[in-house]
């Protein structure tokens, strides 16, 4: 009963405001995994290692999700003093970097 309050009311309040609703999307670990190898590699010196840190570059962890397009462009062209990477990476590769920049690092 009270589960199906609280879904009402949270419901009553999207429809009241208007807030955009984003579907979480769910990724596999292994391309999850072949994010983080990817970022790892070629992210970590200006956005931190796992995220952490970043050295005056846009911190990660609080990229939008409902954002995926902005961040897809931004890799693939460049932004700012950001190079483009889409020559490197194929669109596959820069969708992993997504699912893990999305999954986020999980602490042990």
């Amino acid at each position: 009963m009270q589960k199906r309050i609280i879904i009402s009311v949270t419901l009553l309040l999207l429809a009241t405001f208007r807030l955009p609703v984003v579907a979480q999307e769910v990724f596999q670990k292994e391309f999850i995994e072949k994010g983080r190898s990817i970022y790892s590699q070629n992210c970590s010196p200006c956005h931190g290692p796992q995220m952490a840190d970043p050295q005056g570059a846009f911190d990660l962890r609080i990229f939008p999700p409902e954002q995926k397009n902005r961040f897809l462009n931004s890799v693939t062209n460049g932004k700012n003093g950001m190079p483009p990477w889409g020559g490197l990476f194929n669109k596959s590769e820069i969708e992993s970097l997504w699912a893990y920049v999305m999954a986020g690092e999980k602490k042990n």
